[in-house]
């Protein structure tokens, strides 16, 4: 989705530190529990047109001057929007970004083309934000691992089969590689880099 940038810029969190306490508290909880579906409290005021708002009170949140994101084409509205509100300078690749936005449906994402982190410092890898049409409805993934019990069932509407075999290839990197973060609307998953997953 194209973004025009709006003469005034949209605002963002309704109360920056209380609502950033919340959105990290989630994505721990998202990333500790793999697969299973949060929804965030709507502490928005305001975001750029097409840009859910999870993946908008993620950006809020984590992103800084010292972290560069890494947008699809066409968001324009949101680079700026970011900009004004944390600092946050755009990524000039994907091996430089500390935060990247990518489109669910997007063919060939590579995600071995982020920064995967290295052995001293593995948590210093690339965080993917996955824009999708649901979190509920698409074809049902198998996942495993740490905080799981057996296995859980996942499935986002709208993504494309090849970043499910990316996925698989990035949990062989471990302790490198990515970890990823599904959203859509005001929900959000977690699937960090030690997630196995099968189709179902």
């Amino acid at each position: 989705m194209t973004q025009s940038v709006a003469t005034h810029l949209a605002p963002g969190l309704a109360d920056p530190v209380f609502g950033s306490q919340t959105v990290f508290r989630t994505l721990l909880d998202a990333l500790s529990a793999p697969g299973k579906v949060f929804t965030l409290r709507d502490d928005l005021a305001g975001a750029p047109a097409g840009l859910p708002t999870a993946a908008a009170s993620i950006l809020l949140t984590l992103a800084d001057y010292e972290t560069p994101v890494l947008l699809p084409e066409g968001y324009d509205e949101t680079r700026h929007w970011l900009a004004f509100h944390s600092g946050a300078p755009a990524a000039s690749s994907k091996a430089n970004a500390r935060f990247a936005l990518i489109d669910a449906a997007a063919p060939d994402p590579q995600l071995d083309a982020f920064h995967l982190g290295d052995d001293r410092y593995p948590d210093t890898s690339t965080t993917v934000i996955v824009l999708c049409e649901a979190l509920s409805g698409g074809f049902p993934q198998t996942l495993s691992g740490p905080g799981i019990q057996t296995t859980t069932s996942f499935a986002p509407l709208g993504v494309h089969p090849s970043l499910w075999g990316e996925i698989t290839k990035n949990n062989a990197l471990f302790p490198l590689g990515v970890d990823l973060i599904f959203v859509a609307g005001s929900s959000l998953a977690g699937l960090p880099r030690t997630t196995q997953i099968a189709g179902a």
